[in-house]
């Protein structure tokens, strides 16, 4: 009988957090948004790529990591402080970790660490895009 009460407690808790992520899913493909991979601390040796939705919010990007049970955004870059400071091709074994045909671009912030965005040429000319076309009087972001 125990096991049983707990095996149904495991299920329940299961069928809670994949509601929770389908409709988590959802909501953040009906806003719309690019495949983005993200990587955080990219000269740190462990740093590893993190596939997700990109997402234009006025003078935000956002971004959400695809297995995250998170609300929100798992992350938020501002247009005003974000540069381009390297553009690769992705290098060995990441070109699997990344969407198909991906650029990566290393952006620095004054505000936030170095980042590395890995996106498809399609979500690589939105991006350069939108951060281009900043307000009159802000510096534009330095490309190799």
């Amino acid at each position: 009988m125990e096991i049983a009460v707990g095996v149904l407690g495991a299920l329940t808790v299961l069928a809670v957090l994949a509601a929770w992520y389908s409709l988590r899913w959802v909501r953040m493909r009906r806003g719309g948004g690019v495949s983005v991979a993200l990587r955080w601390r990219p000269d740190e040796a462990r740093s590893s790529w993190h596939l997700g939705l990109g997402r234009y919010e006025g003078e935000k990007f956002v971004w959400f990591r695809v297995w995250s049970l998170r609300t929100g955004p798992d992350r938020v870059f501002e247009r005003e402080s974000m540069e381009i400071a390297d553009r690769r091709d992705p290098s060995g074994t990441e070109a699997y970790a990344v969407p198909e045909g991906s650029i990566v671009l290393r952006c620095e912030s004054a505000k936030q660490e170095a980042i590395e965005i890995a996106m498809g040429p399609g979500a690589l000319t939105g991006f350069l895009s939108w951060l281009e076309s900043a307000p009159p009087g802000r510096r534009l972001p330095r490309a190799s």
